[in-house]
């Protein structure tokens, strides 16, 4: 039987000492936490604990991805036919998707 590989508790946001994962680490470690929870092996205090870990991880890729979107910026031309840049409002809440073959910005 081969040995399973079990990585170390990620700190989730509660130790502000602690280094943030990377998001690709982040991601990985919460889809092994839903694994983890989803097999019904683990213990109440365990389950509990990787559940909170779990809303920690989750926290903390939602504030990324919600600076990554406040980064992404549209080129388009300015006075003159200069090209500059400006920001992209995106709306995920309408459900809307783009027309075929466009951009939705």
């Amino acid at each position: 039987m081969p040995a399973e590989k079990k990585r170390p508790a990620t700190p989730a946001s509660g130790d502000p000492g602690a280094a943030s994962p990377s998001f690709e680490d982040a991601i990985e470690r919460l889809e092994t936490i839903v694994d983890e929870l989803e097999s019904g092996s683990l213990s109440l205090e365990e389950s509990i604990a990787r559940y909170e870990e779990g809303m920690g991880l989750s926290k903390q890729l939602t504030r990324t991805l919600d600076e990554a979107e406040k980064r992404i910026e549209r080129l388009s031309a300015g006075e003159g036919g200069a090209p500059r840049t400006e920001p992209v409002e995106i709306d995920l809440t309408s459900g809307e998707s783009p027309p075929e073959g466009k951009l939705p910005f």
